[in-house]
């Protein structure tokens, strides 16, 4: 199924491809908690940015791997390249417009990722 999503402010567009009923991660790290992220990691050919690459910016931090990806006008992180799967895309399910009718959200445990990181490192391959 096809997913509409955007920003805020409506800036930055994009579509992606996922399963009707999502299954995405909520993360207790500061990051993930401050901005409220849910998480739902995807291959990158099953994700089109539409319109807005020149409103990114992008934050990195600690060891740089993720690449978090802001709009510039209204600040919503609506999608980022994730440390645990640098060859996918990390869309925050709650910038899908609409929002799923059925999301089943999982608590990862972010504070701790070094020794959970490996129960994401599949989701952004091909299926």
């Amino acid at each position: 199924m096809k997913y509409k999503g955007r920003c805020h402010c409506g800036a930055v567009t994009f579509e992606v491809e996922a399963p009707e009923i999502l299954e995405v991660e909520r993360c207790n790290c500061s990051i993930c908690t401050k901005s409220g992220f849910l998480h739902l990691i995807v291959p990158q050919s099953k994700f089109t940015l539409l319109s807005g690459e020149e409103q990114l910016t992008t934050y990195t931090f600690n060891t740089k791997a993720a690449k978090h990806r802001f709009c510039k006008v209204c600040g919503i992180k609506s999608f980022y390249i994730p440390r645990s799967n640098p060859d996918g895309v990390d869309v925050n399910a709650n910038c899908l417009d609409p929002l799923p009718a059925s999301m089943k959200i999982n608590d990862f445990d972010g504070i701790n990722w070094e020794q959970n990181a490996h129960k994401l490192a599949q989701k952004s391959q091909e299926t």
